[in-house]
């Protein structure tokens, strides 16, 4: 197998504001993995909190060595020397990850969901998301967010309120709220579900600071909404220890080192009777495809990452009427533009 990779800049349609920052581009790494004429696609998304970059997934890269394998359907075996290489690096590891994925698919000649023996007609609606930004702005990204039969608002400033309020001034379609660990007082967060409750609201998502582990316990046991962990876990063996604190998490290939370990931590999941809730970076159509193959098994989705961007450089899953719709390709569902 070969591995040849690139860097590449995501370009935003609008600035990506949250609680704690605010952007206008994302690092991503293009990977493709080649073997006896067949190339898979591979993709690592960088957003500033993850603590990756350019130089950091190239030096990572450059450290693997695939000629000891001449089976890519080796995955466990491969997958598992990856992982060994160097610890943290998930982005990286993510996108070799998913090109080994697309490359065993395209072999196979079938898309990952019916390896997996998936109905694609389970995959949920997937929600659009709202950044923090001026009531006009809100307003118009609503607006041009028509199609969607589910909003992500982001929160976590003195403006929340606001938010959710324009956003209501012209659609009545459900929401759920990304507080990015925002809030910090637990009586004021429950104050605030308890708010958010009567306006048609679904889900609260990371609502305190990952490191308030009993307060978010309080908050979970005594909310009238659902409570879902992203920057809580990275990891399958971080799911556990969350089984009182959170209702939910939400499943990110960047977090999980892709779709090997994504898959796994649906099942502990749902052993330890939490959803689920499979998400993405700012990212391609290459990574938020391979997510979305893992969709049907999740009760929701926010797989928004490549309508976010102006330079997708793939076509894969789409999404129509609101739902993340999947397609034949065989792998991961791509194809290069």
């Amino acid at each position: 197998m070969k591995l040849s990779f690139r860097p590449y800049e995501l370009q935003l349609k609008h600035a990506f504001t949250l609680a704690t920052s605010s952007r206008t581009t994302t690092p991503v790494m293009l990977v493709e993995l080649e073997y006896d004429g067949i190339v898979g696609y591979g993709e690592a998304s960088m957003p500033p909190y993850l603590g990756e970059s350019h130089e950091t997934v190239a030096r990572f890269l450059q450290k693997v060595d695939l000629s000891g394998f001449n089976d890519p359907f080796r995955m466990d075996e491969i997958l598992e020397y990856i992982d060994s290489i160097e610890s943290g690096n998930r982005a990286a590891k993510a996108c070799i990850d998913i090109a080994l994925h697309d490359l065993v698919g395209k072999i196979m000649g079938q898309p990952w969901y019916k390896i997996w023996g998936l109905t694609p007609e389970n995959t949920p609606n997937t929600s659009f998301t709202i950044g923090i930004d001026t009531r006009d702005v809100i307003i118009e990204k609503t607006k041009e967010a028509a199609e969607f039969k589910i909003l992500k608002v982001k929160m976590g400033r003195d403006n929340d309120k606001e938010l959710v309020e324009a956003i209501r001034s012209v659609t009545d379609v459900p929401l759920c709220v990304d507080v990015n660990q925002g809030w910090t007082d637990k009586y004021k967060a429950l104050e605030m579900i308890h708010w958010l409750n009567e306006k048609g609201i679904v889900f609260v998502e990371q609502p305190m600071p990952k490191e308030q582990i009993d307060d978010m316990a309080w908050l979970t046991e005594n909310s009238p909404l659902p409570t879902i962990a992203d920057e809580a876990f990275q990891r399958i063996h971080d799911i556990p220890k969350f089984k009182d604190v959170y209702t939910g998490i939400n499943i990110k290939l960047m977090k999980s080192t892709g779709m090997h370990e994504a898959k796994k931590m649906i099942e502990v999941a749902r052993a330890l009777d939490m959803k689920v809730m499979i998400g993405c970076m700012t990212e391609t159509s290459c990574a938020v495809s391979a997510a979305a193959q893992l969709s049907p098994l999740c009760e929701w989705a926010d797989l928004d990452g490549n309508l976010l961007i102006t330079n997708d450089i793939y076509e894969g899953m789409k999404v129509i009427n609101g739902k993340v719709t999947l397609n034949e390709l065989p792998g991961i569902g791509i194809k290069k533009i």
